[in-house]
């Protein structure tokens, strides 16, 4: 599913805390965001696309997702943060070459073409990763670890990039082929940008090979590189995305330009971006897979990337400067975004509430994006109670709307956008001090409810108000309008 990814390391962000987000790009699928509690979590999973059965463990702890509302084609959880204070965020899908996928072909489902024959199941996919793996990890080392072990078992039908995130580390694992895998640990003071490609570049195989502080991968990769001659690499550098990844005239139309403009805004002194001295262009296969940002980042910072359309340069879609560069490249913030989540784990707070899901849903360009507790039971009926058919009755179809009508006016309804999302950021950031407090002041971990509960509320309000005044304003500019003078 295309999509685009930033990992946030906890020196990196303003707040100590660590911070993966990803923009789940389906086909306007319908999301919604709920707590899946122990006894809702199956013991015997049965995926969809691949006709796969898998037993899990009989001791799953509760998390949060965001699943699709329509199960026709799987479950498709996105994202969510477990009791223990764990996040992950599956999946990026990635790009990958022939070579690789000649030596170790995807798993996929073959239905029996007689009736003698058996149908032949496929292996695992994003449809299915989040229920799979982080209901059963207590850190984002052993998300790597309990999916490695999926995907040895099992293999997989899809090239994916999977983040995983607790207090103090954040792990970032790429498939390769249908059964291999690397992960590399995000350093601390880093950003990861990662756009639908195998984005890893540099990697330490000889750590992953030994003591595996911060590189792991397959136990076979060095035979499986030299075996099947992978290694691209001329200056002895272990470079992954040159061995597994692509390089492709797609690859410069879809996914370099938004790692390029990711890497424009959070490190903007530290390389030239634009003019023909620049150090990376939006077509460059080398700009790098992760950045010491120029400043401290924040949620807000992370809102920005994932809503960006190339504003303030030659390829912005909504410019009014006819620079024949327009809508070129691919834009972040996409029509079809069904949810972005940022899973947030902070430090210096009580563990009750370390864990904040911030939750924007539709295209995150038009979206709000609104900041909920992790751990409680439930989710407020204003994000978890979503159907197929249109309403306005929730965060959702609400952003939805307001994104479709604001879209074809965007100059007129720009501001506005801007002051709602403004709105629920700030008025969200403040509720969640509130009840920080709370917390600290010994409350139970039951106001947390009510504090999600709040936070619903005031999101409801000013979704409502807002398409109100995207309404009114696309109602006025409707192209069968007429104006006739009165004398």
């Amino acid at each position: 599913m295309p999509c685009t990814t930033i990992l946030v390391g906890k020196e990196a962000s303003n707040d100590h805390s660590t911070m993966i987000a990803r923009t789940d790009d389906g086909h306007f699928d319908v999301k919604k965001l709920i707590v899946v509690a122990p006894d809702k979590q199956p013991r015997k999973y049965k995926t969809v696309i691949s006709h796969l059965t898998i037993d899990l463990p009989d001791d799953p702890l509760r998390y949060t997702a965001c699943p699709n509302v329509d199960l026709s084609e799987g479950i498709w959880p996105a994202a969510g943060i477990n009791a223990a204070n764990v996040g992950m965020t599956a999946t990026e899908t990635i790009t990958t070459n022939p070579r690789v996928l000649a030596a170790d072909p995807y798993v996929e489902y073959r239905k029996a073409k007689t009736r003698r024959e058996k149908d032949v199941p496929g292996g695992i996919g994003e449809e299915d990763l989040v229920t799979l793996v982080l209901p059963y990890i207590r850190s984002a080392r052993e998300g790597v670890l309990r999916l490695a072990s999926l995907l040895e078992t099992y293999g997989t039908y899809e090239s994916n990039g999977i983040g995983f995130n607790d207090e103090n580390e954040i792990w970032w694992m790429e498939t390769i082929g249908g059964h291999h895998w690397i992960a590399r640990r995000v350093p601390d003071e880093a950003c990861v940008i990662n756009p639908n490609q195998l984005g890893t570049d540099g990697f330490d195989l000889e750590d992953a090979m030994g003591e595996q502080k911060e590189n792991l991968c397959s136990k076979d990769l060095p035979e499986f590189i030299e075996k099947n001659h992978l290694n691209l690499n001329n200056d002895g550098a272990f470079n992954p995305r040159n061995i597994f990844g692509s390089r492709t005239d797609m690859d410069h139309i879809y996914n370099t330009p938004r790692a390029w403009f990711m890497g424009r805004y959070l490190a903007p002194a530290s390389y030239c971006w634009d003019g023909p001295e620049a150090d990376f262009t939006p077509e460059s296969d080398d700009i790098p897979w992760s950045f010491i940002p120029d400043r401290k980042v924040t949620a807000e910072d992370v809102k920005y990337l994932l809503s960006s359309h190339y504003q303030g340069t030659p390829y912005d879609p909504y410019s009014n400067r006819d620079t024949g560069k327009r809508g070129m490249y691919r834009s972040i913030g996409i029509n079809r975004t069904g949810v972005t989540a940022l899973c947030q784990i902070r430090s210096g707070v009580p563990e009750e509430v370390k864990g904040i899901v911030w939750i924007c849903f539709g295209s995150t360009t038009f979206g709000a994006m609104l900041p909920v507790y992790a751990n409680v039971p439930k989710m407020p009926r204003y994000l978890a109670d979503v159907h197929t058919d249109v309403s306005t009755e929730n965060f959702y179809w609400g952003s939805r709307l307001i994104g479709a009508l604001a879209d074809h006016n965007f100059s007129s309804c720009i501001q506005q956008i801007g002051r709602y999302q403004n709105a629920v950021a700030s008025e969200g950031r403040r509720i969640i001090l509130e009840y920080d407090e709370k917390i600290k002041d010994g409350a139970e971990a039951p106001i947390l409810e009510k504090a999600n509960e709040e936070l619903a509320d005031m999101a409801r309000r000013h979704t409502t108000d807002t398409l109100g005044k995207v309404l009114a304003e696309a109602s006025v500019r409707m192209k069968n309008g007429f104006n006739m003078a009165d004398n």
